[in-house]
This record gives structure tokens, sequence and C-alpha cells, in this order.
């Protein structure tokens, strides 16, 4: 555990982001609409958080439930909208009907956002190859970070395939940096870390009331301090 571990949190809104600083989130992902799994949110949103926070904030761009890019022009624009709003960081990821990675959408998004660094996420939980998709996309610009709980289930059936993905770490495909979510829990942080992995990310983990509720400062800070090998810290 040489490394300070990264943690993300999953923020709706300026409340949410504000706790999870607050709780010691080293990284936000924005979204909308967790009924879809996350989708893009608004500009005034994004610039709003990015007004009340200062830690890395990482946009999703997906427009629709599902892993199809479905409306790639729709995509290109809200890109350029949000770069406008102040984001610099984004998350996407998309599938063909054949689950394996839909490359020209891919493409044509990432050049949209122009050379900022992105988060290919839990698309790789449902591609048909995870070792083909990794290697079709190595080398696109900007590409640091694949969001994956190892399995479309969950990281309780994943466990073993981030194990096995962390070790072939700087290997052509798999120099991006693994950040484990997808229900995720505290417990499995001390074999995930002895695996050589040093990113989390939770969403409904941070919210003790559910996604009907907010974030919770203390339930980050709780995150935090097992990440960080210590007691349990809850701000006042």
């Amino acid at each position: 555990m040489s490394k300070r571990a990264v943690l993300e949190v999953i923020a709706l809104d300026t409340e949410d982001a504000v706790a999870a600083q607050a709780g010691g989130a080293d990284r936000l992902e924005l979204v909308t609409e967790m009924a879809a799994d996350g989708l893009t949110p608004s500009p005034a949103t994004v610039a709003g958080i990015r007004a009340a926070v200062d830690i890395d904030l990482r946009v999703m761009l997906r427009l629709a439930d599902g892993f199809a890019a479905g409306d790639v022009t729709g995509l290109v624009r809200a890109a350029g909208e949000l770069r406008d709003a102040g984001a610099d960081q984004f998350v996407l990821g998309f599938l063909g009907a054949d689950r394996g990675v839909d490359l020209a959408a891919v493409e044509r998004v990432v050049d949209a956002i122009d050379g900022a660094r992105w988060t290919f996420h839990r698309a790789i939980d449902r591609a048909a190859d995870r070792d083909a998709l990794r290697k079709r996309l190595a080398g696109l610009p900007g590409l640091d970070t694949y969001l994956t709980a190892g399995s479309a289930s969950g990281v309780d059936e994943g466990l073993p395939t981030l194990i096995a993905e962390a070790a072939h770490g700087g290997e052509p495909g798999y120099e991006q940096q693994i950040m484990v979510g997808g229900g995720l829990r505290l417990d499995h942080v001390p074999r995930l870390r002895d695996g050589g992995i040093e990113a989390f990310h939770i969403g409904g983990a941070a919210r003790p009331a559910g996604w009907a509720g907010p974030v919770s400062a203390a339930a980050v800070a709780q995150w935090r301090s097992v990440l960080d090998g210590d007691a349990v810290r809850v701000p006042a």
C-alpha cells in the first residue's frame, strides 16, 4: 500500500460535491438520472459544482440508458457545451451490437474532448472480450482509467478478474489505472489493495439514505479512512 488510494464519489449536485470533498474524496464523477445508471448532467450543474469545489471532476458523456453510443452528434455537442462550462475530464464508453467497443463513436467523442483525460466506464464489464477492448483502445489520447467491477454483476463476482488485470499493469492495453466500482464494499478493499488496486469509486455507498438522499461526508470519510489504513475519522 505504497500509494495513497484515489477515492472517486458520484455527485448529482453541488450539495453532493461539497459533502464528498469534505469527506476526503479525491475526485467526483458528475452524472444525472441514476435510474438510468448515470447520464450526462447539464452544463449549468457542472458549472455550479466546478465553482463549489476544487477537486477533480469527471463528467459523464452518455445520453441514454444502455451502452450503445446512440446520438454521437449529440454527444459531441454535449462535450463542447460541458467544456465551455468548465469540464476538463470526462467519462465515456460505447459498445456495438456485437458487444465489442464502438471505436468509431469513441474516437469521435475523444476528438471532441480535445486531449482531456477520460475514463472508459463499466461498458467494459459488458464487453464480449475485455482484453480485445483494451487493446483496441490502447493509444487513444487522454484515456487514463478503466472504471470496472470485473463483472457485469459486480465486484463480488469480478474480484478475480480485477486482480488478474492489475497484474498486467504496464503491458499494452493495461497501462491505464483500474478504478473499481459497482457493488464495491469496504470489505473488498483489503484484497483489492493487496492485489495492487489503487483507485475506488462509490455511489450508493456514500449515501446512507439511498439515492433519494444526499452524499454523506461521514460516509465518505469512513471510506477515506479505510483506504488510508487509519482509524475512522468523521468530520464535524
